[in-house]
């Protein structure tokens, strides 16, 4: 743009979109539950497991977006963000894999109720923490804007949605 800027900035919701709404729901397979407990106020696990045993974990299963998650929260607590960064990420990129070989297309609803799909959701969750302790305000409004997109309780439960 001749003035500077960058061009239109994508901008927060807090509900889904237009097109989202008229899609079927995603509902992962029991196969897709996370080894950790992805509870309805968080990922939990990230206060109980140590980081060693969350990196186990991880390497057990590399899909299991709830451990990634649970793993770049405890990253975070320990004050290394860019470690935490970096599994919330790898955590993002397998949900949306498993999303997306289960019948999603990229918008549409992913219930925070079926138990399955919260590793995945959790995973944005955290994608959410690590971008905004890294001031990475753009992937916040954007991770926020596919919580809410997948399932506007999501974000209330993963304690996100202020942010």
């Amino acid at each position: 743009m001749a003035d500077g800027q960058s061009g239109p900035q994508e901008q927060p919701r807090r509900s889904r979109d237009l097109f989202g709404a008229e899609r079927p729901e995603v509902r992962l397979p029991h196969a897709f539950a996370s080894a950790v407990n992805v509870g309805d106020g968080a990922v939990e696990p990230g206060t109980h497991e140590t980081a060693e045993r969350l990196e186990q974990l991880a390497a057990e299963n590399l899909k299991d977006s709830g451990v990634w998650a649970a793993l770049a929260s405890r990253l975070l607590d320990e004050g290394q963000p860019v470690q935490a960064y970096a599994c919330a990420r790898t955590g993002y990129h397998r949900g949306l894999d498993a999303l997306r070989a289960n019948g999603w297309r990229g918008t549409g609803p992913v219930p925070w109720e079926h138990e399955p799909n919260r590793g995945v959701l959790s995973a944005i969750g955290a994608l959410v923490r690590t971008a905004h302790a890294l001031r990475e305000e753009d992937e916040v409004i954007r991770c926020l804007n596919l919580l809410h997109d997948c399932d506007p309780r999501a974000a209330e439960a993963l304690g996100v949605a202020q942010l």
